[in-house]
């Protein structure tokens, strides 16, 4: 076997099709797909808010709310905007932060501040609906 060094290869073809990190092909489709997702699902609830909640009161956006159909949805847009927010910002950190104590602290919020906001909305839409 032989190293790095004395390999023929040249940088390029020791690397291809992996990235440097081996892992950059299924973080793209990642955020493709939530791409994809959100350009559905944001319009439906834009339109959908709008026509259901007229009059901008509390027991027309709780009755909006309350439809099971509509739950799922906003619990929908709210978990893969969550994660595609954090999967865009995984990035800038991984390019632009080089700091080995920034970057794990910036990388470890970046999965926590999503994830409190997530739990914190999706308990907050199944409380509407299942109410106390």
């Amino acid at each position: 076997m032989s190293n790095a060094k004395n390999s023929m290869r040249t940088p390029l073809g020791r690397v291809r099709h992996h990235g440097a990190a081996r892992e950059g092909t299924g973080h793209f489709i990642a955020l493709r797909a939530t791409s994809i997702a959100l350009a559905i699902l944001a319009p439906w609830f834009v339109v959908g808010a709008a026509l259901s909640i007229r009059d901008a009161s509390y027991t027309a956006t709780i009755d909006f709310i309350s439809n099971p159909v509509n739950a799922v949805g906003i619990i929908l847009l709210v978990a893969l905007g969550l994660y595609h927010m954090s999967l865009g910002m995984q990035e800038v950190i991984l390019d632009y932060i080089h700091k080995p104590f920034t970057k794990v602290a910036l990388i470890f919020l970046n999965v926590a501040v999503p994830l409190v906001l997530g739990v914190g909305a999706i308990f907050a839409v199944l409380l509407v609906n299942f109410g106390v």
